[in-house]
């Protein structure tokens, strides 16, 4: 489908991999990359899986577009922002599989899918926009209270800790650590299970549990147009 996001559909499971470079940035191309595979998957009816190839699902937002001024970082940011409102409400169950590394808007993908699992290794996985110099958009907030824990919370968007993977697991970044070489293995035993779900149900409850999140995510994306600041 295109070489930033490749689709893989296989007996009912639809698998996005990003492959955008060693650190794999999220740029604009990605992002409707992105969009292009959900739209696909949701044509298939597809179980999604998102991963990488590399030991970095993503290191964050294309530093040389958010290094560029306001009027190149809040396009990419606002595109970023809807990308996570949308996986948060995908219709079919969406994993996240994390080879690695998982930073700034790398950890948002994670706190934007149904179902996490890393991998144990000397990874980072957390929030650093603080660590460099960027203050938290409102929609970035909002997820991240809504998908850590309260402790956690505080630590990872004020502070700009980063987790190891065990301390990402305990953070509420992931829900499941397995070894390097489990990963694929332990992916598609989950995706195999969901399978087994009502998609109908699956779908409705989904939007019921998140409605509040959503509406507030819809209020904070229009809100981090005008406050957006990258110092």
């Amino acid at each position: 489908m295109n070489s930033l996001v490749s689709y893989q559909f296989t007996n009912g499971i639809a698998t996005l991999t990003l492959a955008n470079g060693k650190v794999n940035a999220v740029s604009m191309d990605v992002i409707e990359a992105f969009n292009l595979a959900l739209d696909q998957a949701e044509q298939d009816q597809a179980v999604v899986i998102i991963t990488s190839n590399t030991g970095v699902l993503s290191a964050g937002y294309d530093l040389n577009v958010m290094s560029s001024g306001l009027e190149n970082a809040i396009p990419l940011v606002t595109a970023g922002s809807k990308l996570s409102r949308r996986l948060l409400s995908h219709p079919q169950p969406v994993i996240m599989a994390c080879p690695g590394h998982a930073i700034a808007k790398g950890a948002f993908l994670l706190l934007s899918a149904d179902y996490r699992i890393g991998v144990a290794g000397p990874f980072s996985i957390g929030l650093n926009e603080v660590q460099i110099g960027m203050t938290m958009p409102y929609t970035g907030i909002e997820i991240a209270k809504d998908r850590l824990s309260p402790a956690a919370f505080q630590r990872a968007v004020i502070n700009g800790e980063m987790f190891n993977p065990e301390g990402a697991l305990a953070a509420g970044f992931l829900d499941l650590l397995v070894e390097p070489a489990d990963l694929v293995s332990s992916t598609l035993e989950i995706a195999e299970s969901l399978k087994k779900i009502s998609m109908k149900a699956h779908k409705n409850t989904k939007l019921k549990v998140r409605k509040p999140l959503l509406d507030t995510l819809d209020a904070s994306i229009e809100l981090d147009k005008t406050t957006l600041s990258l110092d």
